[in-house]
């Protein structure tokens, strides 16, 4: 029996792993933080005995609520995700397991690796409507990606989506690949008709670096790039930095930030009902959006969420309430599940892949409904 998680996104450290029925583990903390959470692995067994594998720190993680009704995520070929389970008793996390084959991946959700994100990119570029561009590097030195989708021209609005600020949150990332494959479908009436007034800047991974070292919510040096709006840095966060240095440039009509929430078992939105220029045209905003997409899809709520802020009181280092000041524009905050959706729960696979892609190509659909109305 072996374990390791010596590969893209991996993250684990094994305590113990002599008997099948008494393996232990613990999840490595962030790169000079101690945020921690994500997991994902590869275990070497024997195929028909039960593997029960515990992972002693998962009560001091940074959201153990999150552990709370959750089950792990597993796979034989990286392709096809289900759950197996669970179990939190406070402290623990307990995965027990009975592999069919001798390889098999655990996960804390669906992995979006590096290669995968390289290839959505230079895919998306082949499209006419679509040009890729540099933006700069990061502090391990991987590109920092945007894709701009429609022919740029100043009478139009200007619509940005950013996904995965924090890294372990991959179910952002599918929701983009599902987004940008309906957004460069010529056949798509709603693309089609989009791209005649609109122009999208899409950052499909914010935090290339965090994502293969296998972090849960920081960069490279440990910084969590959802609280640098204020004041990014070169040194700190130049993915913030290079992107908003890229909005000042383009302008923003429409922004949306997409996420994953640890506990909460929904789809829902946050908007910036606290920064100090809102008022009753950014309440209208939000509110068209967000009843475009509850009307669209039974997958999207809006009764379960965070607190509203008191007015005057967002935290302004924060993507949405930052943007949404700046530019005084719709600026929305999309969290999905790492559990399930529990308006529409789904036992064997939960929130999955093919849910995440799909509430992506809805996004579209709502993002039509208000579009006419961000100017």
């Amino acid at each position: 029996m072996f374990i390791s998680a010596q590969f893209d996104s991996g993250n684990i450290d094994v305590i113990e792993a002599q008997e099948a029925d008494n393996i232990r583990l613990a999840i490595r903390k962030d790169h000079q933080s101690d945020f921690y959470q994500w997991f994902h692995f590869r275990l070497y067994g024997e195929a028909g005995v039960e593997h029960v594998m515990t992972i002693e720190n998962a009560g001091d993680a940074a959201y153990p609520t999150g552990w709370q009704e959750y089950a792990a995520l597993a796979s034989y070929d990286r392709e096809t995700w289900f759950r197996v389970p669970t179990e939190y008793n406070g402290k623990q996390l307990v995965i027990r397991h009975i592999p069919e084959q001798e390889c098999v991946f655990y996960a804390y959700f669906i992995p979006y690796s590096y290669e995968r994100h390289m290839d959505l990119v230079h895919w998306a570029q082949q499209s006419m409507d679509c040009r890729h561009e540099l933006l700069g590097q990061t502090l391990d030195g991987r590109d920092m990606n945007l894709l701009v989708i429609g022919e740029e021209d100043d009478s139009k609005r200007k619509i940005w989506v950013t996904a995965r600020q924090h890294p372990g949150e991959s179910m952002a990332e599918w929701l983009v690949e599902g987004l940008l494959q309906r957004l460069l479908d010529d056949e798509d009436g709603v693309a089609r008709k989009l791209l005649q007034q609109n122009v999208f800047y899409v950052v499909p991974n914010m935090n290339p670096d965090g994502s293969v070292r296998g972090h849960l919510r920081t960069n490279a040096v440990g910084t969590n790039l959802n609280r640098e709006w204020a004041q990014p840095s070169m040194e700190k966060s130049p993915e913030v930095f290079l992107v908003l240095n890229k909005m000042q440039q383009t302008g923003v009509d429409m922004f949306l930030d997409v996420h994953g929430d640890e506990g909460l078992p929904y789809n829902f939105v946050a908007g910036c009902e606290g920064i100090p220029s809102y008022d009753e045209r950014h309440q209208q905003l939000e509110d068209t959006f967000r009843n475009a997409l509850q009307s669209i899809t039974p997958e999207f709520q809006s009764e379960y969420g965070y607190d509203r802020d008191e007015p005057g009181q967002a935290n302004m280092t924060v993507a949405c309430a930052a943007i949404g000041e700046r530019f005084k524009c719709l600026s929305y905050t999309l969290e999905m599940p790492f559990k399930d959706n529990a308006n529409l729960p789904d036992a064997d696979f939960g929130w999955s892949v093919a849910r995440c892609k799909r509430l992506g190509e809805d996004c579209l659909t709502a993002i039509y409904a208000v579009a006419d109305k961000l100017r």
